[in-house]
């Protein structure tokens, strides 16, 4: 099953608030503000046809008319989130381990999950499609029933392991990030833009049934344009 989004969702009439990582995620002008932390992410595998694909995928969605109203992050930067970590600008419970005081530096809350980690087994493998994609992005989904399991035991562990569990934790949308939205979108580029998706999502699914991913790694970033692994998880 595939989807595209109510793209209204995404327009200025239908928007009365600004996006919402904007001045604290990126500017108006497109540059990343520092927001600091880490986490648990699949990067793409370099050289597959399915990084091939999407990176094919985001190219044609910058020439969506209108798409300079996002700010894109770098193709290196391109990844799958399994498990939140901390960020600086979420300081609060219970998006935060419930045995750290708020007010510790994101370097020892890493410490901390790093110490954490020693010992941790990886789970069971898991394989990933292309369910949907946004301006902003593309949804993906576990292949098949095992792979759902998979992603679940490997969150559960993970918020075993770290301390906390986020409220979406059971329901999680795992996703791969392209932009972030700077300005809403104009009303009459809706339909260009659904259009357009349209056609990407269905070459995609074509190309790339199923994405390639890294194994899981625990990474530390600075902000959106680059996450640094620190200890793979395998």
């Amino acid at each position: 099953m595939t989807s595209l989004p109510d793209l209204a969702a995404f327009t200025a009439s239908a928007n009365r608030l600004p996006p919402r990582h904007l001045g604290t995620r990126h500017d108006r002008k497109g540059n990343f503000l520092p927001e600091p932390g880490n986490t648990v992410v699949c990067h793409l595998v370099d050289g597959s046809p399915s990084r091939d694909a999407i990176v094919e995928a985001r190219r044609a969605l910058m020439e969506l008319p209108g798409a300079e109203r996002l700010a894109f992050t770098p193709v290196s930067s391109l990844h799958m989130t399994l498990f939140q970590g901390v960020i600086e600008f979420r300081r609060r419970l219970p998006y935060w381990p419930d045995d750290v005081p708020l007010n510790a530096p994101i370097e020892e809350v890493t410490a901390l999950y790093l110490a954490r980690l020693d010992g941790f087994s990886p789970g069971a493998h898991f394989r990933m499609r292309v369910t949907g994609i946004t301006p902003e992005g593309l949804a993906l989904e576990g292949v098949a029933d095992n792979d759902r399991r998979a992603l679940a035991q490997w969150r559960d562990r993970l918020a075993a392991c770290f301390g906390y569990r986020h409220p979406d934790h059971d329901d999680y949308r795992f996703h791969i990030t392209f932009a972030y939205l700077m300005e809403w979108l104009e009303d009459d580029a809706a339909g260009a833009w659904r259009d357009g998706m349209a056609q990407i999502l269905a070459r995609l699914r074509a190309e790339a049934p199923v994405i390639e991913l890294a194994p899981p790694a625990f990474c530390t970033f600075e902000d959106m344009r680059h996450f640094e692994e620190i200890k793979p998880i395998v």
